[in-house]
């Protein structure tokens, strides 16, 4: 009789070799055998509780996705204004538990899906709408007009666009330098 838990266990375990493969090989040439094996598991089993590449690739998405929305809560919540829910939510996408090689590869990897796969398009839909309407929110009682909602895109845009840029960047990832950049662009946008 399977332990209980086991199976929660065994898709976490399946959802970290996701990234740890994504990372070393890509998604394209990452097979779900090698998922498997990484996370010591059989092939069956990831078929069984995920149906296809796709449907891990969206699971883990979804995981990582959640990771990020606690993170951000959690910043959120110790914020004092809506200008410090802004760094709480610049600073929840470059956290260390966030802002590394391979969460950098796997995000890159659903991009590339979602041109393709429904549902990964979804995923990245819901969480584009996220960040820009809980950015709108706060720049909202800082600017007037339609404002509120631009300075959010191009806040929005200079997060993912710091995180894809990190693909071409030698070394680590720099998440206080990520950080300050977006921090500069928030600054130009209330001062201008």
């Amino acid at each position: 009789m399977p332990r209980i838990g086991m199976e929660a266990d065994r898709r976490k375990a399946l959802i970290d070799a996701t990234v740890e493969t994504i990372h070393a090989r890509g998604f394209g040439d990452a097979t779900m055998a090698e998922i498997a094996r990484r996370a010591g598991v059989s092939g069956g089993l990831a078929h069984h509780y995920f149906g296809s590449k796709a449907g891990l690739l969206n699971a883990t998405m979804r995981a990582l996705l959640t990771d990020l929305s606690r993170e951000t809560r959690e910043r959120m919540a110790r914020a004092a204004g809506p200008r410090e829910r802004i760094s709480a939510m610049i600073a929840a996408s470059f956290a260390p538990t966030q802002f590394q090689p391979a969460l950098i590869s796997a995000w890159l990897a659903f991009y590339l899906q979602a041109r393709t796969e429904p549902e990964t398009r979804r995923l990245l839909r819901v969480y584009h709408r996220r960040l820009v309407s809980n950015l709108a929110h706060a720049f909202a009682a800082l600017l007037e007009g339609e404002r509120p909602r631009q300075a959010a895109e191009g806040t929005a845009a200079m997060i993912d666009g710091l995180w894809l840029q990190h693909i071409f960047a030698d070394g680590p990832p720099q998440p206080r330098s990520a950080m300050r950049r977006v921090e500069d662009y928030v600054e130009r946008q209330l001062a201008g």
